[in-house]
């Protein structure tokens, strides 16, 4: 074997990633990562993977690692030439936004998002006219055309913060495009879904179908659990669970409890990160696999490094500038 995917494989392997952890051979993966993160030094380029990435894209070649907000916020700061977004496409318009000089690639012409989908810009134009004078708060699951449209963003880890500074000057919102993000974000704030805040039938195909009955079954199998839920799941579910949050918020909770068990309620990727960096943790599957992002694999990454003139993301010049004044405030709120 040759010395460099020798070392390659040990690399890996002290990171946590093992074969159970991939598809196929180990020395496969860490030929594909070999060649990846060659490339990478040779474009000046920067690998953002999303939390719901599998650990072989995670740990292999990810240089900025977390949830949208945190991408986010990072992608603001690096020098890299080119973006390489493992993550949705959305995800890679918001890099775009905040870096309109660099390049930003997405491995994947499949990394969709069915609540970006759910609401279009003439939607929330719509929405506006129906309810005048209210500000639109808007979810980071939607694209750059929505955006916008809209007053302010907000992720799952920073929502909760921006709506209650929101409703310090404003009795009432729009909140799109999640229905039960809004709903559940309400109740939390002491708001009434559809008076307060005015929702949008959006949801997230992975999100939505989580059966809160099966809470008390892993309850009574497993004393001493606690069960987490992203805040996209339905209110049903969310009153069945210890913690609601995004999984930055989900990840810390886990780090700094102690519970005899975990189930996380959300994409299967997460899991699979919080069992590789807790691994003295006892973790309970109850996730759905998310079909876009689990479109990217390390095999589309090194084609599209590999392609002599990637399709770049793009979005409209008049468009980013009124979506990153959205974000902007985001940021601002969030600080």
């Amino acid at each position: 074997m040759d010395a460099a995917l020798e070392t390659e494989i040990k690399r890996l392997t002290s990171l946590g990633l093992h074969q159970r952890c991939v598809e196929g051979d180990l020395a496969r993966v860490a030929g594909l990562t070999l060649e990846i993160n060659r490339l990478k030094k040779e474009k000046n380029a920067v690998i953002c993977a999303h939390v719901y990435q599998t650990p072989d894209i995670i740990l292999g070649i990810g240089d900025l690692v977390g949830d949208s907000y945190k991408l986010a916020d990072d992608c603001r700061r690096t020098d890299a030439d080119i973006i390489v977004f493992c993550g949705v496409h959305f995800m890679a318009e918001t890099a775009k936004i905040l870096n309109p000089s660099k390049k930003v690639l997405v491995p994947s012409k499949n990394a969709g998002c069915s609540l970006s989908e759910a609401v279009t810009a003439a939607d929330v134009r719509k929405l506006k006219a129906e309810h005048p004078g209210l500000p639109v708060v808007t979810y980071i699951n939607t694209s750059a055309e929505v955006k916008a449209e809209s007053d302010c963003i907000v992720t799952s880890a920073n929502a909760a913060k921006i709506l209650k500074r929101m409703y310090a000057e404003h009795e009432r919102l729009i909140f799109i495009p999640d229905r039960f993000m809004g709903a559940n974000l309400a109740r939390e704030l002491g708001k009434k879904p559809g008076e307060d805040m005015i929702l949008w039938n959006g949801s997230c195909v992975v999100h939505e179908k989580f059966d809160p009955a099966l809470i008390e079954v892993y309850r009574k199998r497993y004393p001493g659990l606690v069960a987490l839920a992203h805040a996209e799941c339905p209110s049903e579910l969310i009153k069945a669970v210890d913690f609601m949050g995004g999984t930055g918020d989900m990840m810390r909770y886990v780090e700094s409890t102690n519970a005899s068990a975990y189930l996380l309620v959300t994409e299967c990727g997460f899991g699979e990160l919080a069992k590789l960096r807790f691994p003295g943790k006892n973790f309970i599957a109850m996730c759905r696999l998310c079909p876009y992002m689990k479109s990217i694999t390390l095999g589309s990454v090194l084609a599209m490094l590999q392609s002599p003139s990637p399709e770049e993301v793009t979005v409209p010049a008049d468009i980013a500038a009124r979506a990153k004044k959205a974000i902007d405030k985001m940021f601002e709120l969030a600080a």
